[in-house]
């Protein structure tokens, strides 16, 4: 299988956990790209020319870290990061998941803004974007499990929180997630997590 990465990524980092925690990383070669570039191994991977791409050993091109994920999830060994689809526990996970993919996705719109030139911005969408992050970490806050749960969901949150501190280092989002803190340091102890950090 071919996986098309970036180091810096947030969406890419959750994939690579998962290949790691899944037991993958052997059938799985990693190939960096530059979204922007649009090179034309990654497009013909992903017309829009977004990572993580992937391409599976039958051919079959995965887009979404989200699907791709979930994909891997059943493809592998280790720890089960999906409880079985339906299931009260399924949902609260999927729940994790998506406030975490939810700060991720707030993120990248805050760190692509700040690429433009400084008189292109738009200090309006940066400020709302802001804020929504801020609500958006006390309400996954919330909801986080014990720090010892290791499930799709607290990874998804694990990599936002270690996100915000690569790219929004003027955030004091610890403030507003004290628990997701808490996940945030035990999951960085993780073999999986170190091998991925942003770089």
């Amino acid at each position: 299988m071919k996986l098309f990465v970036s180091a810096t990524s947030v969406f890419v980092r959750k994939v690579r956990v998962v290949v790691r925690e899944t037991g993958l990383a052997a059938r799985i070669e990693e190939i960096s790209r530059l979204p922007m570039e649009a090179a034309p191994d990654l497009v013909a991977a992903n017309p829009l020319s977004q990572l993580p791409a992937l391409i599976d050993d039958e051919g079959a091109c995965w887009t979404d870290s989200g699907l791709i994920s979930a994909w891997l999830a059943t493809q592998g060994e280790g720890p089960r990061l999906l409880p079985d689809y339906g299931t009260d526990d399924y949902w609260r996970v999927r729940r994790v998941e998506t406030a975490g993919a939810g700060l991720n996705e707030m993120m990248a719109k805050i760190v692509y803004e700040k690429r433009r030139p400084e008189t292109e911005r738009s200090p309006f969408w940066l400020d709302r974007w802001e804020a929504n992050l801020k609500r958006a970490f006390a309400v996954a806050d919330e909801m986080c499990p014990d720090a010892n749960v290791f499930d799709m969901g607290t990874l998804t949150l694990g990599v936002a929180a270690t996100f915000c501190d690569f790219r929004m280092t003027h955030l004091d989002w610890r403030a507003i997630a004290p628990r997701v803190a808490a996940l945030q340091e035990v999951l960085e102890r993780r073999q999986s997590f170190i091998d991925t950090y942003p770089k």
